[in-house]
């Protein structure tokens, strides 16, 4: 293995922890939120689908930077957005 394919492996099990880690701490932190600041007028289902919309918004935003920071590393260390291809 060379050093710059060992070096990506230890980026890419680094960012899969910051990921996992990142989703369960904005989980967490739209509960609470929704829990502290209820919708008035509204039924269950309503507030259920809410959550999982922001849920899924802020996890998409952050995988939207999480993958331009990728690019831009791959492009930094080899010169090619997608290493591999011409």
């Amino acid at each position: 293995m060379s050093p710059l394919s060992g070096f990506l492996a230890v980026m890419v099990f680094f960012t899969a922890i910051l990921v996992a880690y990142l989703t369960k701490q904005f989980q967490n932190e739209n509960s609470n939120y929704l829990s502290t600041n209820p919708m008035k007028n509204s039924n269950a289902k309503v507030k259920t689908i809410e959550k999982e919309k922001i849920v899924a918004e802020t996890l998409n935003g952050r995988f939207a930077m999480l993958g331009l920071i990728a690019a831009i590393g791959a492009y930094l260390t080899t010169g090619q957005i997608i290493p591999g291809f011409v």
